[in-house]
């Protein structure tokens, strides 16, 4: 073997450890990111479970804001309707599902006597250990994100991104509906 062949078999090796590096790196990222939504995942199952009972306690006293409370139940059952594995599409469900949780606690400072009720206020407090736990993962998830679509968007990942399958995935933030102050009005 000449010399030449010897730098020209030296530079594919090193461009296939390269390429290999950057295969594994594009791995660890969705990795990393799948594994922060699971966390999210297990919190998100948590409230599912506990918004009937958040219904069903306010139904009681709020009889009459049955189209409030039927909101609450079709968002959580349109989220838990979201197929495994699509969380840009379960984002975009527990956005609209945190807007439906917003009014329904808005329509407990309408009736004391709810404000005053152990289960809603047990609920509520089960409700606010959930959402704190989410913001943490959501936290945590985002972070993910962030380096997964850097690494996919900068040099030299660009390069490969097409090549090795690299995913995209959406930030998990509020939903810009939910920044806004909750309207209630029983003027009706």
């Amino acid at each position: 073997m000449n010399l030449t062949a010897i730098a020209i078999f030296v530079l594919l090796l090193l461009i296939v450890f390269f390429a290999i590096a950057i295969f594994n790196k594009f791995v660890k990222n969705r990795n990393l990111v799948k594994d922060a939504w699971s966390n999210i995942d297990v919190a998100l199952k948590r409230r599912y479970d506990l918004i009937p009972n958040l219904v069903e306690t306010v139904k009681g006293y709020a009889a009459h804001e049955k189209e409030t409370l039927e909101r609450a139940i079709q968002a959580r059952n349109s989220a838990i309707a979201v197929p495994t594995g699509d969380i840009n599409g379960q984002i975009k469900a527990e956005n609209a599902l945190q807007q439906t949780l917003r009014s329904i606690f808005a329509l407990s400072e309408s009736y004391p006597d709810l404000k005053a009720n152990t289960n809603f206020i047990q609920l509520q407090e089960k409700l606010n250990e959930i959402e704190e736990n989410l913001e943490r993962s959501r936290r945590y998830y985002n972070g993910t994100v962030r380096e997964n679509n850097t690494y996919g968007e900068s040099f030299p990942g660009v390069l490969f991104a097409g090549m090795f399958r690299y995913q995209h995935f959406d930030y998990f933030e509020t939903a810009e509906a939910e920044r806004e102050n909750v309207k209630v009005d029983f003027s009706s």
